[in-house]
């Protein structure tokens, strides 16, 4: 696989403003100011793709990224419609992270775990949600968690950012059902998706397994470079 030219010079100053504005964004949220929030949640998956396309980056991650990014803007209002695409954003990038984990074999336990989870939760909360959310949701559910499952190619890292994508979804779901919500319901979910973004996007750059179904240690020595 032929490696992106990337930006070795721009690599650690996008990293360390992606973690300023996270921890700025998360300040905000558990000090409740609005304008913190606003002025930095479009910031997140601008900031992720930027530093993923000067590691030389794949395109689908880079795509998968600003899907996200996408997402999180039309997720700002509160507004169905948006929300609705918003969704359908965050589902493209679903989408783009799956063509990117390939054809690799993944543990079946794993999914088996993921199936359980996906259908216990989805029975507990389709009483609750809006009737014309709960075939999305359902079907969003189902992506997010196929994801979830075969982020494991790429390694622990990625398999723990594709669990904490769940995680934070599953937050949010909770929230349109109605559920009672955590302390700071908020601040955990923007933490645990941008922890599962940036897991996502370091297991990709860093190693895993590849369409071909290369093997880890041809990341490592320099062999690919996705």
């Amino acid at each position: 696989m032929t490696p992106r030219a990337g930006a070795p010079r721009l690599v650690r100053p996008l990293l360390v403003a992606f973690l300023a504005v996270s921890a700025v964004h998360l300040a905000g949220l558990l000090a409740g100011t609005e304008a913190v929030h606003v002025a930095t949640k479009p910031l997140l998956m601008l900031l992720l793709a930027a530093y993923a396309a000067a590691r030389g980056g794949r395109r689908l991650l880079i795509a998968a990224l600003l899907c996200g990014w996408a997402g999180d803007v039309l997720l700002m209002p509160d507004a169905e419609a948006a929300f609705l695409a918003g969704m359908a954003f965050f589902a493209a990038g679903h989408v783009c992270y799956l063509l990117l984990f390939g054809r690799a074999p993944v543990r079946t336990v794993a999914g088996l775990v993921y199936a359980v989870v996906l259908v216990t939760f989805v029975v507990l909360l389709w009483p609750g949600l809006p009737g014309g959310l709960r075939v999305p949701l359902t079907g969003y559910s189902l992506l997010l968690t196929a994801m979830a499952w075969r982020a494991g190619v790429l390694g622990r890292g990625a398999a723990a950012g594709g669990a904490l994508f769940l995680l934070s979804d599953a937050l949010i779901a909770t929230g349109i059902a109605e559920w009672p919500p955590l302390p700071a319901h908020h601040f955990w979910i923007m933490l645990t998706y941008i922890g599962a973004q940036y897991l996502l996007t370091r297991g990709a750059l860093d190693g895993g397994v590849d369409s071909t179904g290369a093997a880890p240690e041809a990341y490592r020595e320099g062999r690919i470079r996705i």
